[in-house]
């Protein structure tokens, strides 16, 4: 066995372990596994483990493996979500290659996805990323600016608004971990009783997933349990 099928293996068992805990179902969560910094032949490997959902972070890399794995293992449906921070200069790219998109924080971004989607390829899914923690670094849009957001967001022909994202400050302990989702879950009730349903809880990566998951989470974002440690250059 690879170490990314045994890593795949174990970030499973741990998924399986906080659903159980949670009292929910294991088909409720999803693994998007986060390969960014990783070679095309990285997601290959996954991929013969049964994994389907990738998540990219830099937009041209994403776009560069995406068609490589395209090349690679053609008869596959795989499913690309871009999760890192969005510049105007490169929404087209992005709006042409994914399949979902969790890092939209502003309008300006919504409608240029909008409009640069191919109507080929039907709607883009969106999820919102809220600055969770208030963090003046972080991205993402204030709690309060929120549902003014996902109105308009909704509004648009191209996107499907599916749900919320963040990204909270790291915290060692499970209880801290999970306050920030809790919120984040929270902020999605808002937006289901203003009339604005959405699906989907972005939240939770190799580190937090358990505490995220335990307050809700449908899909985590997990890298460095998968892929290993990332090297920058």
């Amino acid at each position: 066995m690879s170490t990314i099928a045994a890593n795949l293996q174990a970030v499973e068992a741990t998924i399986e372990a906080a659903c159980q805990a949670a009292g929910r179902a294991r088909s409720t969560v999803r693994l998007l596994a986060v390969s960014k910094t990783f070679p095309a032949e990285a997601v290959l490997e996954a991929l013969a483990t049964g994994q389907r959902a990738f998540g990219e972070n830099y937009v041209q890399e994403g776009v560069d493996k995406i068609a490589a794995v395209a090349k690679a293992r053609p008869e596959l449906v795989l499913e690309w979500h871009f999760i890192g921070p969005i510049q105007s200069n490169k929404t087209r790219p992005i709006a042409a290659n994914f399949d979902w998109v969790h890092t939209v924080d502003r309008l300006k971004i919504a409608q240029r996805l909008s409009e640069q989607r191919p109507p080929e390829r039907g709607p883009l899914d969106i999820c919102l990323q809220v600055n969770i923690s208030g963090e003046a670094s972080k991205s993402g849009v204030a709690a309060d600016e929120l549902p003014a957001l996902a109105r308009a967001v909704v509004a648009l022909p191209n996107l499907r608004l599916r749900g919320l994202m963040a990204i909270p400050e790291p915290q060692a302990d499970p209880a801290l971990q999970r306050a920030p989702f809790a919120r984040l879950r929270a902020l999605a009730d808002e937006l289901a009783a203003a009339g604005i349903p959405v699906d989907t809880l972005s939240m939770g990566m190799s580190g937090d997933m358990g505490a995220a998951i335990m307050e809700g989470a449908t899909i985590v974002r997990v890298g460095s349990a998968i892929f290993g440690a990332r090297h920058y250059e």
